[in-house]
C-alpha cells in the first residue's frame, strides 16, 4: 500500500501538531503521531506520561486506541515525530506490536522537526511479527489434532 503526496503531507502535519500536545513532565521527550484509517479518516496521538512510569502511553498507541474506539480498525499509513533533529526515531517495540495488530503492511513515516522524513514499511520494522494470523494458524492446527 502506498500513500499519495497529499496523504503524506497530512500525516506529517498531523504528527507535528499532535507532538505539541504531549504531556511529558518527566522525560521531556515529546512524540506525536498521525494515523490514516482505511476509511480516509485521520487520527492523532501524543505521548502521555505518568508518575507511575508503567502508566505512560506512547503517541502511536494513543492514536490507535482513539481510532479503534471510534470503530476504525484498518489503516493506510502512520507518521511519527519527536524533537530529535539529528536522527529519525522509530516506534518502540510495544508500539510496533500494537501497530502490527491492525496494520502489517503499511507505510511508516519517521519525521524530523523540519518535516524531512524517511519511509519504512511496518513489516520491515517488525519482521517475524506475532500477529492475529499467528493465533489463527495455531488454533486451526490445534483443532485439527483434537
Amino acid at each position: 500500500m502506498s500513500l499519495t503526496t497529499e496523504q503524506r503531507e497530512a500525516l506529517i502535519t498531523l504528527c507535528c501538531s499532535a507532538k505539541k500536545k504531549a504531556y511529558v513532565p518527566y522525560s521531556k521527550f515529546r512524540v506525536g503521531c498521525g494515523l490514516l484509517g482505511a476509511n480516509d479518516e485521520y487520527f492523532s496521538g501524543c505521548n502521555v506520561e505518568n508518575a507511575s512510569y508503567g502508566g505512560t502511553i506512547c503517541a502511536e498507541r494513543v492514536a490507535i486506541v482513539k481510532a479503534v474506539s471510534e470503530g476504525t480498525k484498518e489503516f493506510k499509513g502512520i507518521a511519527i515525530t519527536c524533537d530529535m533533529v539529528d536522527e529519525f526515531v522509530s516506534p518502540c517495540g510495544m508500539c510496533r506490536q500494537v501497530i502490527v495488530e491492525f496494520a502489517r503492511d503499511i507505510p511508516v513515516l519517521l519525521v524530523k522537526p523540519d518535516r524531512t522524513y524517511i519511509e519504512h514499511n511496518m513489516k520491515d520494522l517488525l519482521p517475524g511479527a506475532f500477529t492475529p494470523q499467528t493465533l489463527a494458524d495455531y488454533n486451526e492446527k490445534r483443532n485439527d489434532t483434537a
